[in-house]
């Protein structure tokens, strides 16, 4: 399922190129179905990749407290939205963190 360094530049040249996958692979003497096939293993690749995190310095506000009604909402890199209770332990955060890491 991985794909060599000559599929992937085809990949990268077709997004770039603006053409259909048709039109790019008649340009390129490329068999349309096996292009098909690079796209599809390129996504599914690329789907599997571990969102990246980054690394951060959490210290309590001393001037402003925090309401303990409100979560702890902590946005990914991929979008997706982490929303914790405002009582959770700075430690167990971390180490939740280490784990996603």
């Amino acid at each position: 399922m991985s794909l060599n360094d000559r599929q992937l530049k085809h990949i990268k040249l077709w997004q770039a190129s603006g053409f259909s996958q048709t039109v790019y692979c008649q340009k390129n003497g490329l068999n349309k179905k096996t292009f098909s096939g690079w796209f599809s293993n390129y996504q599914a690749l690329s789907k599997s990749t571990i969102p990246s995190l980054i690394a951060i310095d959490v210290t309590p506000s001393i001037t402003i407290p925090l309401k303990t009604s409100e979560p702890l909402r902590l946005r990914l890199v991929n979008g997706l939205l982490l929303e914790l209770p405002s009582t959770s332990s700075p430690r167990w955060l971390a180490e939740l963190l280490q784990c996603l890491d």
